[in-house]
């Protein structure tokens, strides 16, 4: 069994070798990337419902934005892939997974989305990253 493991190694060392600078890229560059979407996301950002989120759409260029759905969507799947190779491979493949997702559009993401940031150890964590950077905490209802 192993011997059949490292035969196959053998035989794919480019992609075990651009996996693992992927991997590598990817572990530096998933922490800068989360400090900048939690300090860039509005404080509001989980009050708003879909159809308010489609409403505000509407005021861009429609072929703008399937540009810019598009682009999002291939990051999304992307990192993804990155994210399940590094289960495997060094690297932070769980949290990159995550990322991907929240990159990706999908039916009942934003319920997805919602019940996450509800855990208290998820909210408190990243507002305590907001708090630092000067930013106001993320507001869960309109109240």
């Amino acid at each position: 069994m192993m011997e059949a493991a490292f035969v196959w190694m053998s035989f794919h060392e480019t992609l075990l070798t651009y996996l693992g600078i992927t991997s590598l890229i990817t572990l530096i560059i998933t922490p800068i990337l989360v400090l900048i979407a939690i300090v860039g996301m509005p404080a509001d950002y989980f009050i708003y419902e879909r159809e308010e989120i489609l409403e505000f759409r509407k005021q861009f260029n429609p072929a703008a934005l399937v540009v810019i759905l598009a682009v999002k969507n291939v990051a999304g799947v992307v990192f993804i892939i990155a994210g399940l190779a590094m289960l495997v491979l060094p690297g932070q493949g769980i949290i990159t997974i995550l990322i991907g997702l929240t990159l990706v559009n999908f039916p009942g993401k934003r319920n997805l989305e919602r019940r996450m940031i509800r855990q208290k150890k998820v909210l408190s964590s990243i507002n305590w990253v907001r708090e630092r950077a000067g930013k106001p905490p993320l507001q869960l209802s309109r109240d």
